[in-house]
């Protein structure tokens, strides 16, 4: 079977499926105008989150079978669409879950010391150790928006390690595990010094975090978003950032840096964005590969048999 694989992955991914006696069609710089010549006769394509598969790649796949995404999100999917003509959608699950945790863990250390502005203020030649004064981890509310693989990681390094006091919301609130308590949402947008976002994006949760939900947050509370950015209201936030509602916020934001809403975050000195750099690590993106590759041979023999 052939299997078409458009953006860079672990070298593990093509091994596996090559040593399984697959055809693999290796275009990680592939155009939109070549995948939908390339992908006629493609029994699986294999993507991450640069490629898009929206209805014209999917109508042009005549054999598709299955479409893989070594990654969590699958915004950059016509999920509901594929699954309607008989198209299997597959993602990483859990595999990039502890790096992403990390990442977010990173940012919130970021937030409250205010490494990053301390250290661009180095950069322009400025000691600005009396502007920055930051507050320690223990002892906060930490709120996590979302607590499946990622959420409920970040919780447990925050409680276990920080000694914070963790909140949780989700729709299946009692399925919630310990350390972190189960509640409203209501509740958590209130008692949180800190919140963190852990939500997939589509068309329920898109603007999920707007205007009315910032309202009910703490004064000068700290927002950390490792989801797709289009999960808040960025108008919304980029005004509760100039008021001091919000006191600061960190994205790994998946919107490039010309986009113009990210043009006016960066110009804030209370922001601080990675560049959708959750699951870039060696260990997750091998991890990720090598799962995505047993279950994709795994669901093309079960299409097959």
């Amino acid at each position: 079977m052939r299997i078409l694989i458009t953006d860079r992955v672990d070298k593990a991914l093509i091994d596996v499926l090559k040593d399984a006696g697959m055809d693999v069609i290796y275009k990680p710089d592939i155009t939109h105008e070549e995948l939908l010549k390339e992908i006629v006769g493609v029994d699986a394509i294999v993507v991450r989150s640069r490629t898009k598969v929206r209805k014209d790649v999917i109508d042009a796949g005549n054999k598709l079978k299955v479409i893989a995404r070594v990654g969590v999100g699958l915004d950059n999917i016509d999920v509901n669409y594929a699954i309607g003509k008989g198209i299997d959608v597959i993602n990483a699950g859990g595999a990039t879950a502890q790096s992403v945790a990390e990442l977010t863990i990173g940012l919130m250390i970021g937030l409250v010391r205010r490494i990053y502005y301390g250290f661009n203020q180095l950069l322009k030649g400025r000691w600005a150790k009396k502007e920055i004064v930051g507050f320690e981890l223990y002892g906060k509310t930490l709120g996590l928006i979302g607590v499946g693989n990622i959420g409920s990681r970040v919780g447990r390094i925050a409680h276990d390690g920080f000694g914070m006091r963790v909140l949780g919301y989700r729709r299946n609130i009692v399925s919630v595990e310990l350390p972190i308590i189960p509640v409203d949402l209501d509740t958590l947008l209130a008692e949180s010094d800190i919140i963190s976002i852990h939500i997939p994006l589509n068309d329920e949760t898109r603007g999920f975090l707007d205007e009315a939900k910032m309202e009910k947050m703490k004064n000068g509370v700290l927002l950390i978003n490792t989801s797709r950015m289009e999960v808040i209201d960025i108008d919304a936030l980029i005004k509760n950032l100039k008021t001091g509602k919000i006191g600061g916020f960190a994205g790994d934001t998946n919107l490039k840096p010309e986009h113009p809403k990210i043009i006016e975050l960066l110009s804030l000195p209370n922001v601080v964005l990675t560049p959708h750099i959750g699951a870039q690590t060696k260990e997750a993106q091998r991890r990720a590969a090598i799962y995505i590759a047993s279950l994709l041979l795994d669901k093309l023999r079960r299409k097959t048999s």
